[in-house]
């Protein structure tokens, strides 16, 4: 699968609009206060250390047989996009590619289109998985993600489901210290106000993974005053899985 050309200036096409509400659902102008107090940002997760976002990827699944039958076509598509974010962002860069597929390629169209432009996860998804060494018979701590367990030194350990959930957390952050109240939004997210630990209570959880990794205790290292971290070990070898969630994701 591959790539095709820059969509450098499409035809001149149809351009995306917001749709006014009906006129039953829009308040008398009597109503309407006199300055609108602007939408705060959407708050973003905590990023990896080193990284900040640069822009972002739109992947669209659409042949040009389903766009012919909606009265357009990929340019049209691109071309109104294009003008849409001009005015919303007038300084914005894009850039437009073609993805190019088999004919009759199955699938879902926009995972054949991720594909088709390697994107990471949907390429990683098709490479086969490598073999594994035998991890009973391995020294160190191996934390496999894609099976949800940890062995040390050839035995599983008898992780509960949270403290499997908090080291699977620190990893994944790697390098990262994670303070104690993301660890509690993070982990605990969804439940109720009276059944998320506080803070402090990290700590107990926190006592206990490491009782359970014995001598590999190290390996969650405390930043004081702050929070946990993990740092790369040569102890410790990391199993990922395809699907595997990744840090960044907003």
């Amino acid at each position: 699968m591959s790539t095709t050309a820059l969509l450098d200036r499409p035809a001149p096409a149809r351009h995306l609009r917001a749709v006014p509400r009906p006129a039953e659902d829009v308040a008398p102008a009597a109503a309407e206060p006199a300055a609108t107090k602007p939408a705060a940002p959407a708050p973003q997760r905590h990023l990896p250390p080193g990284t900040a976002p640069r822009g972002f990827a739109l992947y669209v699944g659409f042949d040009e047989a389903k766009a012919q039958a909606s009265g357009v076509s990929l340019p049209v598509l691109v071309d109104a996009l294009r003008r849409t974010l001009a005015e919303l962002a007038p300084d914005a860069e894009t850039y437009a590619t073609v993805a190019l597929a088999p004919a009759g390629a199955g699938g879902r169209d926009v995972d054949v289109v991720r594909l088709a432009l390697q994107e990471p996860a949907a390429v990683a998804r098709t490479k086969p998985e490598e073999p594994e060494e035998d991890d009973e018979t391995a020294r160190g701590v191996v934390v496999d993600i894609s099976r949800k367990r940890v062995v040390i030194d050839g035995e599983s350990a008898a992780l509960t489901f949270k403290e499997f959930e908090l080291l699977q957390y620190l990893v994944l952050r790697e390098g990262r210290t994670i303070e104690r109240a993301e660890l509690v939004s993070s982990l605990w997210q969804g439940a109720e106000e009276q059944d998320a630990p506080g803070e402090r209570t990290i700590d107990v959880h926190v006592r206990r993974l490491r009782a359970k990794l014995g001598r590999y205790e190290d390996i969650v290292r405390t930043v004081r005053g702050v929070g946990y971290r993990f740092d790369r070990h040569a102890d410790v070898v990391i199993r990922f899985g395809h699907g595997t969630p990744s840090p960044d994701r907003f």
